[in-house]
């Protein structure tokens, strides 16, 4: 049946950020992947410094790849349960299992049933002697600390807050009607996948809607917050680099 009338989007990309609904955000094949289809939510053509996926991968598909010397990854599983092993150890992943992989990483990953991921890869940026470790958890273990103390605001850090990592993964907990306290501006980038809920989220000059499924990429200093709007809390998982002196 032909498409009538003119069709529409929540899409908004600008020079220095950008809000993608899942519906419209591409399926491509990656190379070193198999039984998946891949979306790329970010990567270095839009501006940012990283590359996110979200990774489709049907039972018995993944990938074993060992990834360049400099680069580190992050895996965050959505739905599913995957079988990993990271530099010769194993782990199980299911809903809200993560897995940090330091620079140079070998890894294999299989989907023991239908598995939804993100995956961020990024460039290690070193400082002094001191390298990142993988690490592996379950965020449904890791306790909320209150933001800022606004209670029933919470904020779970994934990553170790050490000066070893460049980067930090995130998770924003925010009860219906809360907000941040502020509109931020500051130097570090974001991608940002929205977990559960829907708000307004703040970009620039202008608030938009957000549900659960949309991504958000901020580059630096871009003006932003959110606002939750949804009957129930609202939660996204957040990138941003870190620890690191700015380069000039």
């Amino acid at each position: 049946m032909a498409q009538s009338g003119r069709v529409v989007s929540r899409a908004v990309v600008r020079r220095n950020y950008a809000i993608l609904p899942p519906e419209g955000v591409a399926t491509s094949v990656l190379p070193e992947w198999r039984d998946t289809l891949a979306r790329v939510l970010t990567a270095p053509a839009m501006g940012a410094k990283f590359v996110e996926y979200l990774l489709e991968i049907a039972p018995g598909g993944g990938t074993q790849q060992s990834l360049r010397e400099d680069v580190q990854m992050f895996l965050f599983v959505l739905d599913g349960q995957a079988e990993l092993d990271l530099n010769g150890k194993s782990h199980r992943l299911g809903p809200g299992g993560f897995a940090y992989g330091r620079p140079g990483t070998r890894f294999t990953l299989r989907a023991s049933s239908p598995l939804r991921l993100l995956w961020l890869k990024k460039v290690y940026v070193p400082f002094g002697t001191g390298r990142p470790a993988d690490l592996v958890g379950d965020e449904a273990k890791v306790p909320g600390e209150t933001y800022m103390g606004i209670d029933g605001l919470l904020l779970k850090t994934l990553l170790p807050a050490d000066l070893a990592f460049d980067m930090a993964m995130n998770i924003f907990t925010f009860p219906p009607g809360y907000s941040l306290p502020m509109i931020e501006t500051h130097v570090m980038e974001h991608g940002l996948y929205f977990l559960q809920g829907q708000g307004l989220y703040y970009l620039g000059e202008t608030w938009s809607d957000v549900k659960a499924g949309d991504f958000i990429w901020m580059g630096p200093y871009v003006p932003q917050s959110f606002y939750a709007t949804s009957t129930t809390p609202s939660r996204y998982l957040y990138y941003k680099d870190v620890n690191r002196d700015v380069e000039l």
